[in-house]
């Protein structure tokens, strides 16, 4: 038998533990492909795909972030490997195997998995890169379609960089090997561990390390970001860091020595077998938590400025399109013309609105910041009229008095301004000059906020009707708005209604909320649809991390089992035992990271000034239920090992 065939005899008998493993790198190889193949793509590269530029920096971000991310796990999973196999070394050096020769079966098994990896990799991402030039080319609305090509350079670059990658793995694993001497070797197996034991002091630490992230988290303000961002990750990670490797341990002693639980049912056998398993899996337990939580905490990231941005669209925009009118006639359009030009560009109009009103000019008011000479104009309207256009917007009514007169804000952002006791507002309107008291200011836009129409003036009604008859005909204002339903679909309707309008009447006419809602909609979508695959992989990786930590661990398990079975523990018993230690491993660190990304989100929330961890939830949601997935299939799985031994 040659060391190849050795080798690869090793890996056929080992597969359970190397599986995850394996579809991880095959993964990473899959993805830097597809990012490598459309970056490299001919008609990128040329120039033919108009909005390429757009994604190219973001994908070549990800391709670094795939190389270094893929070196650290492939590292980290070939040294925890090789620490699983020390009773096979101590044998083969027994029976005269050199520490070369045991080098070179290393690298040898190491460099096989490798070639298989980027050969899958390879083979699934060109199979699969039409697919991702298709969903690219319709997030980029390209015009010209993506052909399929396999670049020669992508090619070369995925499995030339990840066959180096692995090669250098190789190496640096296999010094690694035969520093012991045989006896160690073939006695660490069987050498018993010591009982957990933790450090009340760094009990208390992992703690107060992460009480005062979160509070800081909490505590939080848009000025203080940029100084306690850093400070809240670090205490974080160090609290998240103590809390498996000390807290937790100390935690189930307390449990030990409560008799009431301990000794419930199979409570010893699991609190027993947990301090040990958290223990021994501490830093694998720390790093898929911090891997949880950034995936997390990025995903509720990008989800919620999508639904920001549309939420704020729909603010500005309280129509599809709407427009003002000053004076007599129908200078930018007449309604009916309009309605049959959206009509005829497919839209289906759900809603018409007119609003009356007079042009309110030269205010003064210093709460709102307007003086005389500013030229501060806005469109005064009854009270009824704004308070249906609020109900329909979802805004508070209001019921200025006599003599009273409220400020209409256009936008939310623009908050700041605060009323005082006896502040007027005064001004021309209706023929005349007029001074009123002001109840107050209010924010966000009942109708379209354009020209003279981006500022009402909301007063009684009584004082409206009057200065309506007063004023002169180039004073008197009339805005039109047309919401139409499926507005997400309705860029053709608006182009057919912007076509036959000047510069000049473009002016009076708000029409981008559809336009800006597409590019809002492409920009968040491709940010989603590159990052998606990242956070896969990441999800991926900490899981595999996972499943081989739970498989490495399985001979020893088995040998434990096959005990507790031979003094009466039965199949159902064991089920749960195991449940409990495979549940530790898969849901304290989605847990803790679901606790992490809540307080990033509500410090993100506090950031940009709207409440936001309920968007957040979703994304967890989602996560739960794929780690839930997760476990149950490696939970069976396991459960199916340890039952397969007969119980003598």
């Amino acid at each position: 038998m040659t060391f190849r065939s050795l080798a690869l005899n090793n890996i056929r008998g080992s597969w359970r533990s190397y599986a995850a493993f394996f579809l991880s790198s095959v993964f990473s190889v899959m993805i830097f492909y597809l990012y490598a193949s459309f970056l490299m793509h001919p008609d990128v590269a040329s120039g033919h795909i108009v909005h390429a530029n757009e994604v190219k920096p973001m994908m070549r971000f990800c391709e670094y972030l795939i190389v270094i991310f893929s070196f650290f796990f492939v590292l980290y999973s070939s040294s925890a490997f090789l620490k699983t196999r020390k009773k096979e070394f101590g044998l083969l050096s027994l029976f005269g195997t050199t520490r070369g020769q045991l080098r070179k079966m290393v690298v040898y098994e190491s460099m096989a998995i490798a070639v298989l990896s980027i050969g899958a990799g390879l083979g699934l991402g060109i199979l699969l890169s039409k697919l991702f030039l298709m969903a690219l080319e319709v997030l980029l609305q390209s015009e010209v379609p993506i052909r399929f090509a396999v670049p020669t350079q992508a090619v070369l670059l995925t499995g030339g960089g990840f066959l180096l990658l692995f090669f250098v793995i190789a190496l640096i694993t296999a010094m690694t090997v035969g520093r012991q001497q045989i006896v160690e070797l073939l006695g660490g197996a069987r050498r018993p561990k010591k009982a957990p034991a933790a450090s009340p002091w760094l009990s208390i630490l992992a703690a107060a390390s992460l009480a005062a992230g979160y509070g800081l988290a909490c505590w939080m303000t848009p000025m203080s970001f940029l100084i306690l961002a850093l400070p809240i990750i670090g205490l974080t990670t160090l609290g998240t860091y103590f809390l498996y490797t000390q807290l937790s341990v100390a935690v189930l002693n307390l449990l030990k020595r409560s008799k009431g639980i301990f000794y419930k049912r199979t409570n010893m056998l699991v609190i027993s077998q947990m301090s040990y398993r958290i223990k021994d899996n501490a830093r694998v337990l720390f790093v898929v938590t911090i891997l949880s939580a950034v995936v997390m905490s990025a995903a509720s990231t990008v989800y919620v400025f999508q639904k920001l941005q549309r939420d704020q669209i729909l603010e500005h925009t309280p129509f599809t399109v709407g427009y003002v009118e000053r004076g007599d006639g129908h200078p930018v359009m007449d309604p009916a013309q309009a309605r049959k030009l959206l009509q005829d560009g497919g839209g289906r109009i759900a809603e018409q609105v007119e609003l009356q009103g007079v042009l309110a000019q030269g205010l003064a008011s210093a709460a709102a910041g307007w003086k005389p000479d500013d030229s501060s104009k806005a469109m005064a309207v009854s009270a009824s009229d704004y308070n249906r256009l609020a109900k329909r917007a979802g805004l508070d009514a209001v019921n200025p008095a006599e003599g009273e007169a409220v400020i209409g804000y256009p936008y939310k952002e623009m908050k700041g301004a605060k009323t005082k006791p006896n502040e007027t507002v005064s001004g021309q309107a209706g023929g005349g000059s007029f001074e009123l008291k002001l109840q107050k200011i209010v924010y966000g836009s009942v109708f379209s906020p354009v020209n003279d129409a981006t500022y009402l003036l909301v007063v009684p009604d009584s004082t409206f009707g009057a200065w309506k008859v007063g004023a002169p005909p180039a004073e008197r204002l009339r805005a039109y708005g047309f919401e139409l339903s499926d507005w997400e679909r309705a860029l053709p309707a608006v182009q057919a209604f912007e076509k036959p309008l000047t510069k000049e009447q473009k002016s009076y006419v708000q029409s981008y909320r559809v336009e800006s809602y597409r590019d809002m909609k492409q920009s968040i979508g491709l940010t989603i649809f590159i990052g998606l695959f990242i956070s896969v992989l990441f999800f991926v990786a900490a899981g595999s991390l996972l499943y081989f930590k739970q498989f490495t661990e399985l001979q020893e398990d088995q040998s434990q089992f096959q005990a507790l079975r031979k003094i009466g523990l039965t199949a159902g018993e064991l089920r749960r035992t195991v449940a409990a230690q495979v549940g530790i491993l898969y849901l304290a660190p989605c847990l803790l990271g679901i606790v992490h990304s809540v307080f990033a989100m509500f410090a993100l929330g506090t950031l940009i000034g709207t409440p936001v961890w309920m968007y957040g939830l979703i994304i967890m949601g989602i996560y739960i239920l794929l780690q839930g997935v997760y476990f149950l299939i490696s939970c069976t799985a396991y459960t199916r090992s340890i039952l397969k031994l007969p119980a003598s």
